[in-house]
C-alpha cells in the first residue's frame, strides 16, 4: 500500500495493488476505485483509469468507483420507506437523483481493513441521514484475484434501520487500448431490457430484447451509437447464485466474462464520460446492479434493505487472451 495523493481538504488517499496468476488490479481508497486491471501479455490497462487523483475528484468521479448507496437514477429524487418520504439530492438537471449525489460512496475515503498479496478488504460507515437515507450503515468490499485471471468483488451492507441499497462498480472497459470501443463484441444473457425516456430514466416498461437493437443473446459487434447505450438489461427478478451473464471481446482477442448475483446490468457507452484529453465512447461502463428507479416502479425488484436482511452482491470479471 502506498500514498496516491491528497484531497482538497488534506485527507490522504492510498493505492493498493493485488495480483495472482496472470492478473493484477490496482485499487484506490478514494471511492473504492478500480484504477487499473492488467493481464499478462497485454501492454495496456483493460479498465480506463488515471494516475492523477484530481481526475477522480473531478471529471472521472465515476470511473472505476463503487457507486452507492443507490446507483443509477431515481426520477422523483425521493423515496418512501415505511410510510416516510425521504428527499434525495437532485443532481441531474436539478430534478433527478443520480448515483447518490455528492455524499455517495464514490466520494468517500474507504478504510483498509485487510490487505494481502492477492486481496484487499475496504469498509465504509454511512451514518444515519447520509445521502438522505435512514440507518447507520456499514459497507464492506472485498476485492480478490483468483488465478489464472479473475477479479472478484464481494460486497456486504448492514443497517440498523430499514433503508435502500443498490451498489454498482462503475468501471469502464476497453480491451484493445484504442480510442473507442468500436469493433468489440458483446454478449448479454438478457431477454428483457428497460426502455428509457429523454432523461435516461426507465419508462416503467419491461420490454423484450428480441428483434431490437438491444438483443445481445448472440454475440455481435458494437460501436459508438450502434446502438446508443445507457441501458439496464434485466437478468432476473431477484438476486440469484453467481452466474456468467455478459462477455465483452476486443478485436485483439482479449475477452472479459462478467459473472454476478445481481438481477440487472447497466451498460453505458461513455458518451458524456471523457477522461481528460480523451474523446467520448472510449470504453463501456458495465455495472451489475438492481434495476434503476425501483422506488418509482414497484413492479421492479425492490432495493429495500432491513436490519435483518442486509445487502450482498458478488461480481467476477474473468479475463482471457
Amino acid at each position: 500500500m502506498k500514498r496516491f495523493g491528497t484531497t482538497h481538504d488534506g485527507r490522504v488517499v492510498h493505492q493498493v495493488t493485488i495480483g495472482a496468476g496472470d492478473l493484477s488490479a490496482t485499487l484506490l481508497t478514494w471511492g473504492a476505485v478500480v484504477q487499473e486491471v492488467r493481464l499478462a501479455g497485454v501492454t495496456h490497462s483493460l479498465t480506463l483509469g488515471s494516475d492523477t487523483l484530481a481526475d477522480y475528484l473531478g471529471p472521472m468521479r465515476h470511473h472505476g468507483a463503487l457507486i452507492g448507496p443507490i446507483a443509477n437514477r431515481i426520477r422523483t429524487a425521493r423515496a418512501r420507506i415505511d410510510g416516510m418520504v425521504y428527499e434525495l439530492e437532485r443532481n441531474q438537471d436539478e430534478r433527478i437523483h443520480l448515483h447518490s449525489g455528492d455524499q455517495g460512496t464514490h466520494r468517500q475515503i474507504w478504510q483498509v481493513d485487510e490487505c494481502g498479496a492477492d486481496s484487499v478488504t475496504l469498509s465504509l460507515d454511512l451514518p444515519d441521514g447520509m445521502c438522505g437515507l435512514p440507518g447507520n450503515r456499514r459497507i464492506t468490499a472485498r476485492f480478490g484475484i483468483e488465478a489464472p485471471a479473475t477479479l472478484r468483488m464481494d460486497l456486504t451492507g448492514t443497517t440498523d434501520a430499514t433503508t435502500l441499497m443498490n451498489f454498482a462498480n462503475h468501471s469502464f472497459w476497453n480491451l484493445d487500448g484504442t480510442a473507442d470501443f468500436a469493433g468489440h463484441r458483446l454478449w448479454i444473457d438478457a431477454r428483457h431490457y428497460l426502455p428509457t425516456d429523454a432523461d435516461d430514466c426507465p419508462t416503467g416498461e419491461i420490454a423484450e430484447t428480441a428483434e431490437t437493437a438491444y438483443d445481445f443473446t448472440t454475440a455481435r459487434a458494437i460501436g459508438p451509437r450502434r446502438p446508443a447505450l445507457d441501458t439496464n438489461f434485466c437478468i432476473a427478478r431477484t438476486n440469484r447464485p453467481l452466474q456468467d451473464v455478459l462477455r465483452l471481446t476486443g478485436k485483439s482477442g482479449v475477452s472479459m466474462t462478467l459473472g454476478t448475483t445481481s438481477p440487472g446490468v447497466q451498460v453505458y457507452d461513455a458518451r458524456h464520460a471523457q477522461r481528460p484529453g480523451k474523446g467520448p465512447y472510449e470504453g463501456l461502463a458495465i455495472e451489475p446492479q438492481y434495476w434503476p428507479d425501483a422506488p418509482d416502479n414497484p413492479h421492479f425488484p425492490s432495493i429495500k434493505v432491513t436490519a435483518g436482511t442486509g445487502f450482498a452482491q458478488t461480481t467476477t470479471w474473468r479475463f482471457a487472451r
